[in-house]
């Protein structure tokens, strides 16, 4: 069966260069979304929290019941807002805070000009009203920044923006309340870090996305996936490989076919632009659902090392490749 290896030692690279950015192992909050960015939920939990890290971040409670033994506080960033002495729940809408029981722990997500989700700085002063009459306890207030990884002045003006939200907060006598509002992007470009927590996501799986005018920190991929072989046979001048037959044999061949397809969660892509796998060696015709075709007959190929590279082929990012891969695929860890 196709798997994939998670390196422990390159896991720990990227969570050292951005503690080093931020000064602490506590402000560092691992964000453990859509099956830890393909990587595996449980068992990035388990290496982060072995590192130091307390702090962790997903999408559904769901995930983080199958977590919450690894750390001192999980925020859930979108999910029905429940009481728990380890979660605490994105509110992005005044709806949300109405709608959420009293004396659940809450953190408020301020739009400061991403415009997906978050309260604006107009209505701020509306929904820290309510949050005091709802009787929720207001333990966070955070934002997101929509060109972090984009050489201009954007995020500047974003920062700003967040300013006159603390200082909002803080003249509402909130205490204890935890600021975060830095993602992989932008702690990574900083210079300076004076906020409690950094939600790092992608920067901890190994890529650095910001262009390369930045000083860029070096990263190192954790994930590499690989399929095993199936089949092999000897093909002659003029064989025609896969559905629709769009690869042709320029000569007498040696192909293979592996347990890998678009059933796993590996992009279909182009035959008319093969994929080149992370051992030069190019997928031959359609990419199947379960199946691909390579000319060697090695019982184990890596198809990819590193998803930066992977998605620069397939006209994507390094996101999407890796979030996109199935989460029964057996992760080993290495």
């Amino acid at each position: 069966m196709a798997f994939i290896k998670i390196n422990k030692e390159n896991f720990y690279h990227n969570l050292n260069q951005i503690t080093l950015q931020t000064g602490s192992k506590d402000k560092v909050a691992i964000v453990l979304k859509d099956n830890a960015y393909g990587h595996g939920l449980v068992l990035m939990a388990k290496l982060a929290s072995e590192y130091g890290i307390k702090h962790a971040v997903v999408r559904k409670t769901a995930e983080a019941k199958q977590i919450e033994a690894f750390f001192e506080t999980i925020l859930v960033l979108g999910d029905n807002i429940i009481k728990h002495e380890k979660y605490s729940y994105t509110l992005n809408s005044l709806e949300d805070i109405l709608n959420a029981q009293k004396g659940v722990k809450v953190e408020l997500k301020v739009d400061t000009g991403m415009h997906r989700n978050g309260i604006g700085i107009d209505a701020l002063e509306e929904a820290l009203t309510s949050i005091k009459k709802q009787g929720l306890e207001l333990v966070g207030i955070m934002t997101h920044y929509r060109s972090a990884d984009v050489l201009s002045s954007e995020l500047f003006w974003q920062q700003k923006q967040f300013e006159i939200v603390k200082e909002k907060v803080k003249h509402f006598g909130f205490k204890n309340v935890r600021i975060h509002s830095h993602n992989s992007a932008a702690i990574l470009r900083s210079k300076t870090f004076t906020e409690d927590l950094v939600r790092v996501g992608i920067g901890a799986y190994g890529y650095n996305e910001l262009p390369t005018s930045f000083n860029r920190c070096l990263l190192k991929p954790v994930l590499s996936l690989y399929a095993q072989k199936i089949s092999t046979r000897v093909l002659k001048e003029g064989d025609r490989i896969g559905y629709g037959g769009d690869y042709v044999a320029s000569s007498e061949m040696t192909v293979s076919t592996y347990d890998l397809g678009y059933g796993d969660g590996w992009c279909r892509g182009d035959a008319g632009d093969p994929f080149m796998t992370a051992e030069k060696l190019p997928i031959l015709g359609r990419v199947s659902m379960d199946f691909i075709s390579l000319a060697t007959d090695k019982n184990e190929i890596c198809v990819m090392a590193d998803a930066h590279d992977a998605a620069k082929q397939l006209d994507t990012i390094s996101y999407e490749v890796i979030t996109a891969l199935h989460s029964n695929i057996e992760r080993r860890l290495v």
